[in-house]
């Protein structure tokens, strides 16, 4: 935009006095009683930080000085980078005191705030990411902004940013006001959203598919690009849209992701639990940090492929995902941690990678068929004698070129991995993001279902019931979900979105209708304090929230699905579940009003997709009556259903679709229906699995 380039211009040309070094004679900084990790990493800096607040705010305008709001989270590198460099530096802090408010932001605490001038910074044409760094003016409204600043061009631009405050004040003022109408653009303005009742078409859905594989990394699975993040979102759309259409090439090309996924250095082949993503083409090195999120939904991916294939792979992923949930994020409230940090003693990855002597120590006389099974070099797969363990082929594939059972490799690789992890867990831990989020345990608990669905492991049950209670007991209060445990912070789209999709799936998983009664409760009150009726599109903070310069929603999928279109879906299954007119309008004019942009760019609209085309292919209704359904209905899921809701119960359930569905014959009987059109019962489960596939 035109008015940024003004503003940086003026940053760059001011002739910038020298400002005065003298260190302040007392330290106020305000994040102590934080409950934030990532704000108790600053609380010791010398820079007068603020958590974000009246007070800070209201100081801005009493002094009329700028804003500077640094927004991060406790696992980010380049955050840590920057604070050790700038914010641990007496010189540099007393220039941000001298001249700013500074508030320190936890993202993950307040998605809402850094989605706001995430988007300021995009809108300024300047790349986006984190640690984020905006200037703004006393009214919160932004003009300036970057990502990681080394130290000296810090100084430099903090220098710079207060000069110009002072002395072209009306020029930046301009500058803020401008974008400050920008980001008031609503959604269905900024994208030329229209509503339109049109038909969803088959050919819609094949020509996002080919959009989608024009872009396949035929060599290391994904997507032709670096860095590489997983996108559960894209590959679940697959999943869905290969189980309705056969499509051999695109089905080939997903489980070749996952396989390269699990087989690579992203995938923790040690502890377990994937990385946040990959810093090159091929799945290899890390950005070490594991995020809550991207676990909880990969297990998802993982538990629904396994169903498909049965691929050991596969199972393996869920097992060591598992286990790093159940040994390093389990919190005896039966809540998740958030994520771990990428560093460790100041060094990214230290906690995860291995020398060639360490290796060779812990493999013994199995090192050389163990340096060649995890590609382990004298001189580092990675850089600086590192090696990040992965695989270059399948086991089975290299226990043929070993010519050697495959029982034996897995005796072998087992071994390693097991003293391997006792001389991994002696070394300094990277630091534990210990903040409980509602939305991201929604994602964990959907991941958990589905894997007791496919495993039927009673280990896996207990997490999820655990959890699930953790849920209802301790982030919901006055009827109302919290975004973190232990703040008094409203829970945004995102965690209704997902906590409402968890409920769903856990009645499908254990058929206790209390749940499923809280997710059409909470769904009703999503409705009630955040959708938008104008644009049939739900805000990203409630009407209760504080009032902030913009009022955002939340349209792209993207490592998270958008919010908005995790609701589309559980409007969709609820109304189907509860014949519910209003649900399921509300749903489809959801979906209808992203058609366009669905077609356009279906990479990040890929849940969008997923909900269109079980919209338009019509869901099967599958319905269990019977004193053993939950025996039964655990047979039946670990076959995966790209397109259904299931029901169950013994005969006593009030919900509107079970009326007049009794046993047959006194036995267990099987409802399959379709836009509430019901097949004939049967009581095997292979002739659902034929009912359903015969109607795909």
């Amino acid at each position: 935009m035109r008015c940024c380039l003004v503003f940086t211009s003026i940053l760059i040309l001011t002739n910038c006095q020298q400002m005065s070094s003298e260190r302040t004679s007392d330290n106020q900084n305000k994040l102590a009683n934080s409950t934030s990790p990532y704000l108790l990493q600053h609380a010791d800096n010398p820079v007068n930080w603020y958590p974000w607040g009246e007070e800070a705010l209201a100081r801005a305008k009493e002094e009329n000085k700028p804003i500077l709001l640094s927004i991060g989270y406790s696992s980010c590198h380049w955050c840590h980078v920057m604070a050790h460099e700038s914010f641990e530096n007496d010189t540099i802090a007393q220039l941000m005191n001298k001249h700013f408010i500074n508030i320190k932001l936890d993202r993950e605490e307040r998605p809402d705030i850094d989605n706001i001038y995430m988007d300021a910074i995009q809108v300024m044409g300047l790349r986006g990411g984190w640690p984020l760094n905006v200037f703004l003016t006393a009214d919160q409204k932004p003009f300036y902004g970057g990502t990681y600043f080394p130290p000296e061009q810090w100084k430099r631009l903090l220098e710079s940013v207060s000069d110009a405050y002072t002395n072209k004040f009306d020029q930046l003022s301009q500058s803020a006001e401008q974008f400050a109408q920008n980001l008031n653009q609503s959604e269905a303005q900024k994208y030329g959203l229209l509503y339109a009742e049109e038909e969803l078409k088959d050919v819609d859905f094949d020509k996002t598919i080919e959009s989608l594989a024009s872009r396949f990394d035929d060599q290391w699975g994904g997507f032709e690009r670096a860095p590489k993040f997983p996108m559960p979102a894209v590959w679940n759309y697959l999943l869905t849209y290969t189980d309705l259409n056969e499509n051999d090439s695109v089905q080939n090309h997903l489980w070749f992701t996952l396989d390269k996924m699990a087989h690579g250095g992203i995938y923790d082949q040690i502890g377990g639990g994937f990385s946040r993503y990959s810093v090159d083409g091929q799945w290899h090195v890390p950005h070490f940090e594991k995020m809550l999120y991207d676990n909880g939904q990969l297990l998802s991916l993982y538990a629904d492929a396994y169903k498909i294939t049965k691929n050991n792979l596969y199972l393996e992923v869920i097992t060591g995902i598992v286990d790093w949930l159940f040994n390093e994020m389990t919190d005896t409230s039966g809540g998740f941690y958030s994520a771990l940090d990428a560093d460790s003693e100041g060094e990214e990855g230290k906690f995860y990678v291995w020398t060639f002597d360490e290796f060779r120590e812990i493999a013994g006389q199995d090192f050389s068929l163990l340096a060649e099974y995890y590609d382990v070099t004298k001189q580092g797969n990675w850089e600086d004698g590192k090696n990040v363990l992965r695989l270059l082929d399948s086991k089975e594939a290299f226990a043929e070129d070993m010519e050697l059972p495959l029982a034996e490799i897995n005796k072998i690789v087992n071994s390693f991995k097991s003293k391997a992890l006792e001389v991994r867990n002696k070394r300094p831990r990277p630091g534990l993001d210990s903040k409980i989020l509602a939305g991201w345990n929604g994602l964990m608990l959907t991941g958990l279902c589905k894997v007791y669905q496919a495993t039927g492991d009673e280990k896996i049950k207990k997490l999820a019931q655990n959890n699930a209670q953790f849920l209802k007991n301790e982030l919901t209060i006055n009827g109302k979900l919290l975004r973190v445990k232990g703040e008094s912070i409203n829970a945004y789209l995102e965690d209704y979105a997902a906590v409402i999709q968890a409920y769903i799936l856990y009645y499908e998983t254990f058929f206790d209708e209390a749940y499923l009664t809280e997710a059409k409760r909470l769904t009703e009150l999503s409705i009630s304090d955040y959708f938008d009726k104008e644009e049939k599109l739900f805000f990203y903070t409630s009407s209760e929230s504080e009032e902030l310069i913009a009022r955002k929603k939340e349209l792209f999928d993207n490592v998270i699905p958008a919010s908005n279109s995790m609701m589309a879906e559980n409007l969709y299954k609820l109304g189907l579940m509860y014949d519910n007119d209003s649900f399921k309008q509300i749903s489809l004019q959801m979906v209808l009003m992203v058609n366009k942009l669905i077609k356009q760019e279906p990479e990040y609209l890929a849940n969008w997709a997923k909900v269109s085309l079980q919209m338009h292919r019509s869901t099967a209704e599958i319905l269990c009556v019977g004193n053993d359904f939950q025996i039964q209905m655990e047979e039946l899921y670990k076959t995966y259903f790209g397109n259904s809701i299931l029901m169950a119960n013994a005969g006593n359930s009030e919900l509107s679709l079970f009326e007049y569905k009794t046993p047959v014959n006194q036995q267990t009987t099987f409802f399959v229906c379709y836009n509430k059109v019901c097949e004939r019962p049967v009581h095997e489960i292979d002739q659902v699995i034929q009912k359903v596939h015969e109607t795909n």
